[in-house]
């Protein structure tokens, strides 16, 4: 048995040298399965005369997350300004499932579900972060769109790459059993 072990803290505080790793910016985007977003918090003015987050604010905390996630996949703010390209919502559907009030502290799951040359089919669960319960889910269909031609158009090869690759990620995820799920009243 050894009488003097390797010190950890030695190795940690004491590098031997810059670490390469931290000094690129080549890196590829890691997709953990899912996204999970940065933690927000209900504004006091999104509360309606019902006491709770007015509906509306709903897709603000989604709409947040999304952007979080499209900059990850490569088609975020500064892909809008330099390609002239960006992601429209094409069709939601939005499940209220608990109230959330002001102060309350959220995160967005995003599931990549599906995608094609021009649409990406996508599942959001919106949590109440220190409780866990799940306040909303958001089904949403997105159009990639050419800003100048006004029309869908392919996504770059780059950003197909990196769709495939969070695809593959959230594939391992159970499909949410209410994707697909339509209005309907009971006759």
């Amino acid at each position: 048995m050894p009488t003097n072990p390797p010190k950890l803290a030695w190795i940690v505080t004491e590098p031997a040298g810059p670490l390469p790793m931290l000094d690129r910016t080549d890196l590829e985007p890691l997709f953990f399965a899912p996204f999970v977003s940065s933690v927000m918090r209900v504004e006091p003015a999104w509360i309606d005369y019902n006491g709770h987050l007015n509906m509306a604010y709903y897709n603000v905390l989604f709409d947040r997350a999304v952007d979080e996630a499209f900059a990850l996949i490569g088609c975020g703010p500064e892909y809008v300004k330099a390609r002239r390209h960006s992601c429209f919502t094409a069709e939601v559907h939005l499940r209220y499932l608990r109230e959330l009030h002001a102060g309350d502290s959220i995160r967005v799951t995003f599931q990549l579900l599906d995608y094609d040359a021009k649409r990406m089919h996508y599942f959001e669960q919106l949590f109440h972060a220190t409780e866990g319960w799940v306040a909303a889910t958001s089904e949403n269909m997105s159009l990639h769109v050419d800003m100048e031609a006004k029309k869908t158009a392919p996504f770059p090869a780059e950003i197909a790459r990196c769709l495939a690759r969070m695809k593959a990620a959230h594939a391992k995820l159970p499909l949410p059993e209410v994707v697909g799920r339509r209005i309907a009243m009971a006759v």
